[in-house]
């Protein structure tokens, strides 16, 4: 009898077997820390919806297309004079366009998101002498208005005015049709004479919006210059910058795209192209935000839980005290609690702050722990050790963005071989 009972003894202590049930425990815990992760993507969705809520209020990402010229017109087609109409759009022979974008954060609740006033500056000229018959259709040019395409009519400030040929036109709402845009205002401008019209433009007009400025080429020659003191761009669209200067203060970025560039004619007639489909610009972006660090970190979640499980393991075995299997389960929960406070604190903290306070506060309690639970403090101190090693480690991928990948597989493989020395020293696998 007391064979037996020195036998199961044994066989409850046994490494191998403490081993393979902690590993269970460790993909049990995979549950938890899964819920973790819905929990900081649904907070990160409500956030979402927030900032398209304060875009709504405010307004929303603006794309810029135009002016164009459009002219009505109309064709008999049967004997009986029976005509269809159609509109003519012409685009500017050459358009030049200077955007100074003034970014602020705006909130909604703790959620916050980019909006902008900007000042636009649009000159250029058109040549129409070449469009006065086209596909046999006669046009009244005297009925011929500009338009211009605007995402989002609420970001539209003050009184508007396009001077064309000396002559001075107030914007009326509206785009007459949606041939070019879907929105955006109009100038009516009769034309008494296809010869007399020089076509020689200007418009200068506030416009607010959020994250995002565009516009679309549809210069034969389109030059535009997009100036803002927001540090933190995404250039996106069909075209990227020939140039941009990025700094602390803000950015500065230009492009020129001619007609070749783009996938739409310099006059047509009816539908069948969307300009705006070719635009490009910029986003004012918020940095990664701490939605998206939290669940990056939260990826790393098993490897805290395998890393720490190890640890006492080789405690266990230098120190010959048994560790219960509730206090591995306990260990295990407060690492993975880590995890919702640093997403709970980051949304009013920032990332950095939140990083800290939470690594620092799940350190000192497992500290606290151990130290009621062991004799011995180089016990307490290699825990603490490996932990404090193991948030810092974390927090430098966070932090490296584009080298995150790289360091992270060296560190992984450099963190494989110690522990495959470690376990060969102990030889915690003994046949």
């Amino acid at each position: 009898m007391e064979n037996e009972n020195i036998k199961k003894e044994m066989w409850y202590q046994s490494v191998t077997i403490k081993m393979v049930i902690l590993s269970m425990i460790g993909l049990g815990l995979l549950i938890p820390l899964q819920m973790v992760k819905m929990v900081i993507k649904e907070r990160a969705q409500y956030a979402e919806v927030a900032r398209i809520e304060i875009g709504n209020l405010w307004a929303a990402s603006q794309t810029i297309t135009g002016p164009v010229l459009n002219v009505p017109g109309s064709r008999i087609i049967s004997e009986d004079g029976k005509t269809i109409t159609t509109t003519l759009h012409i685009l500017p022979e050459n358009l030049k366009i200077s955007a100074v974008a003034s970014p602020e954060i705006r909130y909604r609740g703790i959620y916050e998101t980019v909006v902008y006033d900007s000042e636009v500056e649009v000159a250029g000229n058109f040549v129409i002498g070449q469009y006065a018959d086209t596909d046999g259709y006669t046009y009244d040019w005297k009925r011929a208005y500009f338009s211009l395409g605007v995402s989002d009519n609420k970001g539209l400030k003050d009184m508007i005015i396009l001077i064309c040929d000396g002559l001075s036109v107030e914007a009326e709402p509206g785009t007459v049709q949606t041939d070019v845009f879907q929105k955006g205002i109009s100038f009516p401008f009769p034309i008494s004479g296809v010869e007399e019209f020089r076509g020689d433009f200007s418009l200068n007009f506030k416009l607010k919006g959020s994250e995002g400025l565009y516009f679309a080429p549809v210069g034969k020659t389109t030059s535009v210059s997009l100036t803002s003191s927001w540090a933190a761009p995404s250039f996106q669209g069909n075209f990227l910058p020939n140039e941009r200067e990025i700094g602390d203060n803000g950015f500065t970025a230009d492009w020129v795209v001619t007609h070749l560039n783009r996938n739409f004619p310099q006059a047509w007639t009816g539908g069948g192209f969307l300009p705006e489909t070719d635009a490009f610009g910029a986003k004012l972006m918020l940095e990664i935000d701490h939605y998206k660090k939290t669940e990056r970190s939260a990826k790393y979640g098993l490897l805290f839980i395998i890393l720490t499980f190890f640890v006492l393991v080789i405690v266990e075995i230098r120190s010959s005290q048994n560790i219960s299997i509730f206090y591995y389960v306990l260990v295990a929960f407060a690492l993975i609690l880590f995890f919702s406070l640093l997403s709970a604190l980051s949304e009013h903290t920032g990332f950095s702050p939140a990083y800290l306070i939470a690594s620092v506060a799940t350190i000192g309690l497992l500290t606290a722990f151990f130290r009621s639970l062991m004799k011995n403090w180089w016990v307490v101190v290699a825990v603490s050790g490996m932990l404090t090693v193991l948030y810092t480690f974390i927090f430098i991928l966070l932090a490296l963005k584009d080298y995150a990948y790289l360091a992270g597989n060296i560190g992984l493989f450099v963190l494989l071989a110690v522990l495959m020395m470690v376990s060969s020293r102990y030889k915690l696998f003994r046949s």
